[in-house]
């Protein structure tokens, strides 16, 4: 069998679902442009900027397709075989994930753009409010510990690698890439220049880039541990300038252009895909004699992102409500930038795909994998495998920053909603406050139960998975209190909610089980998958209930 069936059905079900589902979305939640966004009402050319939804889906859909989309699927694909992955991240884009990145960003703009812990404040009261904070706290520092650590290893020098040790050249291009973003802001900012004459020249100098990092590769002394290190710090310390500076600066021209990233990646993916002509080597189910954990309901949150991520909501609500010059923008940005991720999932998917069992690009890490099959799929087209790889791990990089210095931000306004701080000081602390604990992560060093050293983001990626299903499940559940308050359709969150609150508690409980049941044996040990697992699955339960109370008041009537 051809790839080429296996992507053409997830295509086709993704511009059907836009087309039907999206629009009746649009109707249900009664979009309207009668009312002015916040965007357009307040203005203020920090945080509240109406935004052309050319550019606004560019950068949003680069703050929510980091890798989650890339390594989810190719960890599952190897674990469970491809077809279960396939049929998830279709049917769970179109009918979950999209629906809870629309109604977020729709729930929030009807509230003023403020991120949805604070719209559930007034819906479900102040205890649920917090508890929803706490955890949509804890889970950004997930997000920036493991996307840190994958970018930050994405950047050490590998000399075992010989010619294809691509690493310090792909960090020297994506220093330059962020140094483009910022030229491209003041540009914007400070000239008249048309959109279409600042794109003709600064998309090419992004590809030009590209050539550039390979001339002039960046490497730190040490191993690669100490390496990593470094990268480490140099990405946290970004982390913190991004969060804090105007978004018109560097988050929306830097969106603008890690948007085309993104789309030519799905050119080279889609098109390789139907032009490539690869056969599918990879086995539908789990490889034969490949011991995996169990298909439900680890399959559900080790693609998250691909499929369903409550952090999509935490964009939606945090940064792109802000940008929102139109209701009606809401289908075009929230529902269809989710599938526009899965689409991202299912190329990443077909990497695995065409490898054949036991093959040795298996062995290497997800952005290898990624890096190499996409280098396949330009090959078609006459690109030097070598050129493809590396901008495939540009392009791979870029997903991650995008959504670090989102993730950072995101984490400074939860700390200062939630502590009611409005200060240019406050906002500092709140920030560093957010990369403390990152910080302290990724010196540490972590191993398995045998004692070799692990990865960090291989520590922290499967409750990482959960903990951001979860929270796109209690984000459903509080979006379906307000549908039923306003006298609308419940249902079409309601469903969504149910089956991912009991993917997520149950994946957490089952991560969280075996240092649990230490603790019950009477050995106790330091584990930070299982005593945060413990600690967001209590303040989920607790969520829940504080939201049961809610949604058992009365309706209004809608006008």
């Amino acid at each position: 069998m051809r790839l080429l069936w296996a992507a053409g059905v997830p295509i086709a079900a993704y511009l059907a679902g836009f087309w039907l589902y999206g629009r009746y979305l649009a109707r249900a939640f009664g979009l309207s442009d009668a009312s002015p966004t916040p965007a357009a009402r307040v203005n203020d050319g920090q945080d509240f900027v109406p935004t052309r939804p050319a550019i606004l889906l560019g950068q949003h859909f680069a703050a929510i397709a980091a890798v989650g989309p890339i390594a989810g699927p190719i960890i599952a694909g190897a674990k469970y075989g491809w077809l279960p992955g396939l049929i998830w991240v279709t049917l769970g884009a179109i009918f979950i994930g999209a629906v809870h990145d629309f109604a977020a960003l729709v729930v929030s703009v009807r509230g003023g753009a403020r991120s949805v812990g604070e719209v559930f404040r007034g819906l479900l009261g102040p205890r649920a409010a917090g508890l929803f904070s706490a955890f949509i706290w804890l889970s950004l520092i997930y997000v920036i510990v493991v996307f840190t650590d994958l970018t930050a290893a994405a950047f050490v020098s590998r000399p075992e690698a010989g010619a294809e040790d691509f690493g310090p050249g792909v960090a020297t291009s994506s220093l330059l890439y962020l140094a483009l973003g910022v030229g491209l802001g003041v540009t914007w900012k400070k000239t008249a220049a048309p959109l279409w004459l600042t794109t003709v020249i600064f998309v090419p100098a992004v590809f030009l880039i590209i050539w550039a990092g390979q001339k002039l590769p960046i490497v730190f002394p040490g191993d690669a541990l100490a390496q990593q290190r470094v990268w480490d710090v140099v990405i946290l310390a970004y982390c913190v300038l991004a969060s804090l500076i105007p978004m018109w600066v560097l988050l929306q021209p830097r969106g603008y252009l890690g948007g085309f990233i993104l789309y030519t990646t799905f050119a080279a993916g889609v098109l390789g895909l139907f032009f490539g002509g690869q056969r599918i080597e990879f086995p539908a189910g789990a490889p034969s004699g490949a011991p995996a954990p169990p298909l439900f309901p680890l399959l559900f949150t080790t693609i998250a992102c691909g499929a369903c991520s409550g952090f999509h909501g935490l964009v939606a609500s945090g940064t792109t409500s802000k940008q929102l010059a139109k209701e009606t923008d809401a289908t075009l940005v929230g529902y269809g930038g989710m599938l526009l991720e899965s689409l991202v999932a299912v190329i990443a998917l077909a990497t695995v795909m065409m490898l054949a069992p036991g093959s040795a690009e298996l062995k290497g890490g997800p952005d290898e994998i990624y890096a190499r099959g996409l280098a396949h799929f330009m090959a078609v087209f006459g690109v030097p495998f070598a050129a493809g790889v590396t901008f495939a791990k540009l392009a791979f990089a870029t997903f991650i920053y995008d959504t670090l210095d989102v993730a950072t931000r995101l984490g400074r306004y939860v700390l200062q909603e939630a502590l009611g701080f409005e200060s240019r000081r406050a906002a500092i602390l709140a920030t560093l406050a957010t990369v403390a604990i990152p910080l302290v992560a990724v010196f540490t060093t972590w191993h398995d139960a045998a004692g070799r050293p692990v990865p960090l983001w291989k520590v922290f990626w499967p409750a990482f998975g959960a903990s951001n299903q979860l929270l796109a499940a209690m984000t459903l559940v509080g979006v379906t209190v307000w549908l039923k308050r306003e006298g609308r359709n419940a249902w079409l969150t309601g469903v969504p909610a149910a089956f991912m609150t009991v993917v997520a508690l149950s994946s957490l409980a089952v991560l969280a089980g075996p240092w649990v049941a230490g603790l019950a044996a009477g050995r106790f040990r330091p584990d930070a998958v299982g005593t945060t697992g413990v600690v967001l699955i209590g303040l989920a339960v607790a969520y829940l209930a504080e939201a049961g109370r809610a949604a058992l008041a009365p309706s209004r009537p809608r006008a």
